[in-house]
Order: structure tokens, then sequence, then C-alpha cells
């Protein structure tokens, strides 16, 4: 017999009356119905319990911004009345301009932080230069193959929208098949060796690629500690969050994870829901909005699918019957439908820290869940939203014939036929006595003529507060003055600095954790040897280290083991005002002798290249070998006349090497 829930549910519990054969783990009891199992239970529960009472509380504001972003309105009888009748007859709506707003800042973060690579590290001490590099070289590799860029763009958006962006990251191996060459037959060892004689081709199952994988945490499910702000989430006691997975994803895991555990006694229960997962159920957010006004993801009925809560605890192993140590240890557990332990370990990562990083770029220092910048604009969001709303309300008003008729004058029905061109009959007894008298318009003033106009106040406001301005968004403001590239350039400087301070920020808090746990989980936890290329960063540096022809190197684990530090990205982002600078200090550095002597005119060139634009400027450049340091003097035309003469000077082009 599979497992059965309780059905009082007050103690988590679970009766089994098939014992399953598991293994578990730190030689512990967790069979559903063991007692160290129902313990466990109830403290991750509680856990999630106090947590998301304290979360939910930000749901409303969150519905609001969802709703603003999906610029939809659901339609009330009246309006809904009047599609009906003329579909094209506009309603009331959302004017996106805080979806516009969105766009521009995560248009500047994105700049700022995903072009490759989005990590760099750098030699703690000489010996450990090269290592450093190729440590970069792999997390890179990392990146493109996991794709970290869309789960990095995901939190920055939810950082904007919610006030907070986390991501828990990961270390996966994907497993696939591979096709090689191997011997077929006694013989074919021995002529293999000159014409690939004797070979066969054989599908070998193989770990195709392995990395640090990043995975994006619904704000919704999101379930920190309460009594430390949203930056502090390493000094919590416990973090976690909400994952809906299927029953297939689950015993897939089992299968190839010997930590987990227990998910066959999912057998008979097709769904299984926690009731912290506030996403689901009738406007749970206003994601989905758009598609039909209430909406929400229904409940499946040829699927499984199982909420699991994953949860990070900072626990003393013997106050938890889980050891015997009696000094703080990190663990990971696993809790599917709030009642089954699927997963109860060590994290034993060398970091030392919950693999969470939480990205709050207008956090105020103390607060769990911080107000963001959208819902700061939320209540001007909502005044433009009513000033269009309403002048559409009183402009589809004003276009319908307001009229005073004398039924019996003229015949009504011919009034209401809304064809152009109609012919409007009188009556009989009306005949001969002119129609002066018998229909009058009603005059219509327009109140909400000016709502336009404030509308454009109210846009104002919003790129004031968000620093959102018409520059950074590309806009060309049209204005009756004529305004100077001086003028242009401190505007759009300003704007970008306000930019670069949540950048900034945003940098402190999640991209450095995350660089700092990709580079130690990739030094403890790889196990495969990979080729990444030399192009790009340090190209110079490797080619020197391991000769011009190697286009590809191959990295072994052994060679991370190195000692490093993170280069932090500032969150600042080079315009082509800037790069025009450059050109000019170009100019003067190579045009003065005394200046050119102390200044590297060839770094100061790749510089502005890439301010302005280029992605790998080293592509461009022509290997050849080690390049004579050139000590230039000045001297008179004279001596240098003489120095030819003698064979002692020659042109800098005639070099060796050159």
């Amino acid at each position: 017999m599979p497992a059965v829930l309780d059905p009082a549910g007050n103690e988590r519990s679970m009766y089994v009356s098939e014992d399953k054969g598991y293994e578990y783990p730190e030689g512990l009891n967790l069979r559903p119905d063991s007692d160290l199992h129902k313990k466990l239970v109830n403290k991750i529960y509680n856990r999630a319990r106090e947590s998301s009472f304290e979360m939910k509380k930000r749901y409303d504001s969150w519905r609001s911004i969802d709703h603003s972003l999906t610029a939809y309105v659901p339609l009330d009888d009246a309006e809904r009345i009047t599609k009906q009748k003329d579909t094209r007859k506009p309603v009331s709506i959302v004017v996106p301009y805080s979806y516009a707003t969105l766009e521009t800042l995560l248009t500047y973060f994105t700049t700022a932080f995903l072009e490759m690579p989005i990590f760099r590290y750098e030699g703690a001490s000489p010996e450990d230069l090269i290592g450093a590099i190729l440590l970069e070289k792999v997390v890179e590799h990392h990146s493109m193959y996991f794709k970290h860029a869309l789960s990095l763009h995901t939190q920055f958006r939810d950082g904007l929208a919610y006030g907070f962006g986390a991501v828990a990251g990961g270390w996966d191996r994907k497993w696939g098949y591979t096709t090689k060459m191997v011997p077929d037959g006694f013989f074919s060892q021995i002529f293999s060796k000159f014409i690939n004689m004797g070979m066969k081709k054989e599908r070998v199952e193989d770990v195709l690629y392995e990395g640090n994988t990043l995975k994006n945490i619904d704000p919704y499910l999101y379930l920190p500690d309460p009594n430390y702000p949203v930056h502090e989430v390493q000094k919590g006691e416990f973090v976690g969050w909400i994952e809906t997975m299927s029953k297939m994803r689950l015993l897939d895991m089992e299968r190839d994870d010997p930590s987990v555990f227990n998910c066959r006694y999912l057998e008979t229960n097709t769904q299984g829901y926690s009731q912290f997962n506030f996403t689901r159920g009738p406007n749970a957010t206003g994601r989905y909005d758009k598609a039909s006004a209430g909406s929400y993801p229904p409940a499946p009925t040829t699927t499984t699918p199982i909420d699991v809560i994953w949860m990070y605890v900072n626990l003393i192993p013997r106050e938890w019957e889980l050891g015997s140590s009696e000094y703080p240890e990190k663990w990971l557990f696993g809790m599917a439908y709030d009642k089954l332990i699927i997963t109860a370990k060590p994290l034993g990562l060398n970091h030392d820290m919950y693999p969470v990083a939480v990205l709050a770029p207008d956090f105020d220092g103390y607060s769990t869940s911080p107000i963001s910048r959208l819902e700061v604009l939320y209540g001007l969001q909502e005044t433009l939203d009513w000033l269009f709303s309403s002048h559409i309300t009183n402009v589809r008003k004003a276009i319908n014939d307001m009229l005073i008729v004398d039924p019996s004058l003229v015949n009504v029905a011919d009034l209401e036929d809304p064809k152009p061109g109609k012919l409007i009959r009188m009556r009989r007894m009306a005949w001969g006595k002119g129609v002066e008298n018998a229909v009058k318009q009603l005059p219509v003033t327009d109140i909400t003529r000016q709502h336009i106009s404030d509308a454009g106040y109210i846009v104002d406001l919003i790129q004031r507060v968000s620093a959102a301005t018409d520059s950074v968004s590309g806009v060309i403001r049209k204005t009756s003055e004529r305004v100077t590239a001086q003028e242009s350039r401190s505007t759009q400087a300003s704007a970008l600095s306000r930019l670069a301070k949540s950048a900034k920020i945003a940098s402190l808090q999640s991209m450095f954790d995350i660089g700092y746990m990709f580079a130690s989980q990739t030094q403890q936890l790889m196990e495969k040897s990979v080729y990444v290329k030399t192009t790009g960063a340090w190209q110079e540096m490797l080619l020197q280290e391991y000769g011009p022809n190697a286009q590809r190197l191959k990295v072994d684990p052994y060679n991370l083991v190195v000692s490093y530090d993170l280069i932090i990205k500032d969150g600042s982002v080079q315009s082509s005002e800037q790069a025009d600078n450059w050109v000019q200090l170009f100019q003067i550095v190579a045009q003065q002798p005394a200046l050119f002597q102390n200044f590297d005119v060839v770094r100061i060139f790749k510089h502005i290249a890439r301010v302005m634009g280029a992605k790998d400027v080293n592509e461009f450049v022509i290997q050849h070998g080690p390049i004579p340091m050139l000590n230039p003097q000045v001297t008179d035309q004279g001596t240098i006349d003489k120095g030819v003469q003698q064979g002692n000077l020659v042109p800098a082009g005639e070099l060796p090497g050159m």
C-alpha cells in the first residue's frame, strides 16, 4: 500500500503501510511515519508559516504592480455592453508608462552587468594569476551553457517591480549520450592504429557538461527569515522558497541523486499543493489578467504538480536529532506538499553560505521586503490612467448625438438610424410648417479637455522620480528652445548617475555573492575537464603563457585551485559622449612625448574601442612574437640624420618582430 495523508492534518504526518526499502543518508530514519520525520516536517512547516505570514502582507501591493505591467483593466458591465455593440470603441485603459519605465531601467542594468564575462576574477598573488584567468574563463563557459543572463535579467526585473529579486545557485550536471568509436573485434586494436579498421560507433551515456546554475525565486513564493532585512539573507537562521515540480521530475532526481528519497511514496497523490503557495487561486497575482479577467493557472487534470518547499536551515544537529555536533551547520531540506521530507543533507560547501543571493536596489536597510521603485510610482500611474480613461469616457459620450426632439413633429424612428446621409421624415401634421423647432442639438462641454495636458505633468513627475528620463529612454524631447549639446550631455549624465547608484547597490548585494559562490563551487565540485577559448579578456597573457597557437585551452580541475579576488562591476555604463572625450585625450597623449612615455597608448586605444561598442577589440590585433619595448627619446634632426648614416638608427617599422 502507498502512503496515505493524515486526514486530520494537525500533526503534518503520513501513514505508510508498505516499506519502500529506502536507505536514508547519514544513517537517519526518515521513513514518512517515523518520529524523526514528523519532527522535521513540523520544524520546516513552522518556519515556512512564520515567513509566509509576513511576506503575504505585501501581496496586495504586488498585485497592483502586476496589474499596471499587464496594462489591462477588467471591463465593467457598461463597458462590456459598449464593446459588444462596437468593438472599435475605446474603454478604460492602463497607460503602459510603468512598463516603459521598467524597460528603461532593465536596459540599463542589462548593459551594466550582462556583458561577457559576467563575473571576473584576478589572482590574489603572482603565482595565481593564470589560474584565476582560467577560472574566469570556466565560469564564463558556465554562464553561456546555463544561460545565467536570463536568470539575472529576471532577478533585475523582480527587484525593480517587487522591491527585491532572489536567485538560488546550484551545481548541475547535464547527462546525455555521445557517440564514440570503440574497437570491434580482436584485431581491431592493431588495424585501428593505421586506417581505423575494426572500429564501430557506440552510444555512451556521459556528462555532456556541468557547472553553476541559477534558479529564479518567485517573490510570491520566497520564504526568508523575517527577523533580518532583505540584504542580510546570510545572517538569517533559514531561507527557503516554494517550487512547483512534477512527480516525474522528482522521481528523476531521486534516481540520479542519492540525497533525494521518499519520492515513490507520492504514487497515490495526483496533485500536492502547499498551503503557502499563494500564486494559485482566483486573483492570486495580476500576471494573468491580460488573458482573462480574474484568471489564474487552472488545476491540471492530466499532470501531477507537487509543491516542494526547499529550505536551507542553520541548525545544531544534536538539537534536531541529526547528529552529535553541538555547533551550527547549514542543511538543505526538501518537503513535498507540506508533509513529506524528500531531502535532508548538510550542505558541506566550501564557501559556507546559503547559496541564495538577493538584490534590492531600492532597499532601506531595515525591511524584509522593501518598497520597489514601481510601487513608489503607482499612485502617479493610477492618476495617469484615470486622466486618460475619464477623457476617453467623455469623448465617447460627446460624439454620440444628444438631441432634444418634439415627437409630434418628427418621426423618431428615422432619428435612431445610425447610418450617415439618413432621411428624416416629418409627421403629416407638420408638413409645410418648417423644421426649425422639431430637433435641437444639446450643447456638450468637454470638461476633460485639460486631462491630456495634465497627463504630461504626471509623466514628467514619473521621470523625475524614476530617473528614466527621455534622454535615457532614447527619446528626443521636442521643445521650443534650442537645447545645446552640452546641456543634453549633462542631463543624460545626471540621469545615468542616479541609475548607476541603484546598479552599484545591486552589484554589492547580489552580483558579488553570486560571483564568489560560483568560483568556490567551481573549485570544489568541478570533475570534468573543459576547453575554453583564449579570445576575449586576458588573451595576450594566455598566449604568452601557452603560445600563439593555443586558441583553445584544456582546463583541468586542478588548474583552478588558486587564490583569487573577485573584480566587482561598479554598475556604470560608458556613453558615446565619454568616448569623444577619450578620443581628445588620446590625441593629446599621442602628440606629447612627455605623456606617451608614461602612458600606455595601446591600452587607451582599446578602452576607447570598448566604450564605442567593440565587443572584443583583441580579435583585431595581429599576433606576432614578443615585441621589443621602445624607449622613445626626443633629439634634434641633425643627430638623427647622423645616426642613420652610421647605421645606429632605423625606422621603428624595421625593428625585428614589428
